[in-house]
């Protein structure tokens, strides 16, 4: 008889057990970025988390002789099943220790939940986001991610295959360029010349004054920019602005990059800095003594530039709307002081921003893979 114990989360105590439970997980990795607890408890909120505006949640912890050994989250994301016509659970915040035993207690625990939702399936993982954090990462503990990245034990991949998971899509890429001046990004400056001279595709800053249009046009382009998978990710005008409203905070309009053609946005290249190399200092502000050092991190100024966005309609592709967009990136990112860019997350089957990235003379230094495990209601 298993001596662990699964329990719902209600009170103020046991979501504070929840989110501080990463602590245990991780306390010996190096590389680990703690999140922001101040972030994450907003996310869990349904008075606050943008999710909870078309979706229902639940989240539960792994007890063994009165404390947590593991922490899961069970989802119906009511927007994605309606307009993928599926039966899905999302299954996010899934910490645990290395024990089969509390694995297999959150992921049992989770698909009881989503029988009693009338649901058919658990995927994941996701932390009610899904561009921050999600998936297990099956290579690349050589360096912290970068921001909306995360970062799983090696067991998290092999707990998965054990109890049947499947990868529910390609896996996810990070790149990284490690010199913004080589041989072979010259070779694609001389390129993007050529684009530019044609003049049928201009690129411009984004428009902070008219932020509502920009998220208008961002929420256009994730939409329409993956009709190469058979498996694309709808997106809600209100997810879109709950995702890009943190980076409004930190971005710099000089390297938000739109494409356009006749005044329409073609594409777009977002760069932040990588504010992953501050907040690994600053303990997720779990005390009250973190926000000092926040205040002495904030003070350096990150080496490297998180590309998060790389999005251009297909039609334009062709039309070297890419290249452009990256060379006039990295130019202003040479003139900013970064000595380095990131370009995550990319799918492994997405027909052009990998052999980009490798033309650019990127490597992959990270991998991470989503999972399904279907099942009888």
């Amino acid at each position: 008889m298993s001596d662990v114990t699964i329990t719902p989360v209600h009170t103020w105590h046991q979501r504070r057990a929840l989110l501080t439970f990463p602590w245990r997980v991780y306390k010996d990795d190096p590389i680990w970025v703690p999140p922001l607890l101040p972030e994450r408890a907003k996310v869990i909120d349904p008075q606050r988390g943008a999710f909870f505006e078309h979706g229902e949640a639940d989240f539960f912890t792994a007890l063994r002789d009165g404390r947590v050994v593991g922490t899961v989250c069970a989802a119906e994301d009511r927007f994605y099943n309606q307009n993928m016509h599926r039966k899905v659970c999302m299954i996010g915040f899934l910490e645990y220790l290395e024990d089969y035993e509390v694995f297999s207690a959150l992921i049992e625990r989770a698909i009881r939940w989503a029988r009693q939702h009338g649901l058919n399936a658990l995927m994941g993982p996701f932390n009610l986001d899904y561009e921050d954090s999600y998936g297990v990462l099956v290579r690349g503990r050589d360096r912290p991610p970068t921001m909306l990245c995360g970062h799983t034990p090696p067991y998290y991949q092999d707990f998965m295959g054990r109890y049947g998971f499947i990868p529910a899509r390609a896996a996810n890429l990070a790149f990284a360029i490690g010199a913004l001046e080589t041989p072979e990004i010259q070779r694609l400056a001389r390129i993007a010349d050529g684009i530019r001279k044609r003049g049928k595709i201009s690129v411009r800053s984004a428009n902070l004054e008219d932020w509502q249009g920009e998220i208008d046009r961002v929420h256009y382009l994730l939409n329409h920019c993956f009709t190469w998978t058979d498996d694309p990710m709808p997106w809600s005008r209100e997810a879109v602005e709950s995702l890009v409203a943190p980076l409004r905070q930190i971005a710099d309009p000089e390297l938000a990059l739109f494409a356009e053609v006749d005044d329409k946005a073609v594409g777009i290249f977002l760069g932040v800095p990588n504010l992953n190399e501050v907040l690994i200092h600053v303990n997720g502000l779990r005390y009250p003594w973190d926000y000092l050092r926040l205040l002495r991190y904030m003070r350096l100024k990150p080496k490297c530039l998180a590309i998060k966005s790389v999005l251009v309609l297909p039609e334009y592709q062709k039309h070297g709307a890419s290249v452009l967009l990256f060379d006039e990136m990295r130019k202003r990112a040479i003139a900013k002081g970064y000595t380095w860019a990131d370009l995550s997350i990319t799918s492994e089957d997405n027909p052009d921003t990998p052999q980009l990235a490798l033309r650019m003379g990127a490597v992959e230094y990270k991998r991470w893979q989503v999972y399904a495990l279907p099942f009888d209601i």
